[in-house]
């Protein structure tokens, strides 16, 4: 899972990243998203809820996941670098 447009979080402050994608979950199912050990490194941001959980009812036109961060060092998070962009697992 990738960033889909680039965002710049100011240092102690918040934001949303796009991850430009939606996904219809079967009825009970969960997705689960959680950074990359390498994602404080790189970008210099933590994923506010360590994991996100989305279940299946997050299933709207307008339900697009997003990475919540919080940023401990002020830098660009890139939507295409060579395959080192926010990443998650689920």
């Amino acid at each position: 899972v990738y960033a889909n447009k680039d965002v710049f979080v100011k240092c102690g402050e918040r934001a949303m990243v796009p991850l430009g994608f939606a996904l219809e979950l079967p009825e009970g199912w969960e997705g689960h998203l959680a950074p990359r050990s390498s994602t404080f490194k790189t970008w210099g941001i933590i994923q506010t809820n360590s994991v996100g959980v989305v279940d299946d009812t997050y299933i709207g036109d307008n339900d697009q996941w997003h990475m919540p961060v919080y940023c401990l060092q002020g830098k660009d998070v890139e939507s295409d670098d060579n395959g080192e962009e926010i990443k998650g697992t689920w």
